[in-house]
C-alpha cells in the first residue's frame, strides 16, 4: 500500500533551505531519507519551492480566477511530499512521526488511490 507523506513546515524551516549544507535541520532530512532508501519504502518524492512561488486556480460559473501565492493563510504551508510504499496505516504513521517536519511543524499521512488512477486513466 502506498501512502503521501505530506510535510508541511513553518516559515523558519522554509528559511533553513538557504543555510549552508551543515545546518541541523537539513541534516535531520538527509539522515531520514538515507532510512527511508535504507528500508526500501522510499518511491518518490520531493521539496516544494517556496509558498509564495504557488499559484492557486478556481473554476467558477466557468470563469477561471488565478491567486497568486497559497491558497491556505496559515503559519504552515506544504513543504513537499513523500511517497512510501508500506503494509499499513500504523506503519506509515510511525514514518510520518520519524519525519523532521514532525517536531516543527506536521506532517499529514494519506493513501494513494491506484485504482482511481486506473479508473482515471484507462
Amino acid at each position: 500500500m502506498q501512502f503521501a507523506l505530506l510535510i508541511y513546515e513553518s516559515p523558519e524551516a522554509f528559511a533553513s533551505r538557504k543555510n549552508d549544507d551543515n545546518d541541523s535541520y537539513l541534516g535531520a532530512w538527509r539522515a531520514y531519507h538515507k532510512a527511508l532508501t535504507d528500508a526500501g519504502i522510499f518511491v518518490g518524492g520531493d521539496p516544494l519551492q517556496l509558498p509564495e512561488t504557488g499559484t492557486t486556480v478556481r473554476l467558477k460559473e466557468g470563469k477561471r480566477s488565478v491567486q497568486d501565492g497559497p491558497y491556505a493563510d496559515t503559519k504552515e504551508q506544504l513543504g513537499g511530499f513523500t511517497i512510501v510504499e508500506l503494509p499499513s496505516l500504523d506503519a506509515a504513521l510511525d514514518w510520518a512521526a520519524r519525519c523532521p517536519a514532525a517536531s516543527y511543524g506536521a506532517v499529514e499521512v494519506r493513501p494513494l488511490t491506484p485504482e482511481l488512477r486506473r479508473r482515471i486513466t484507462g
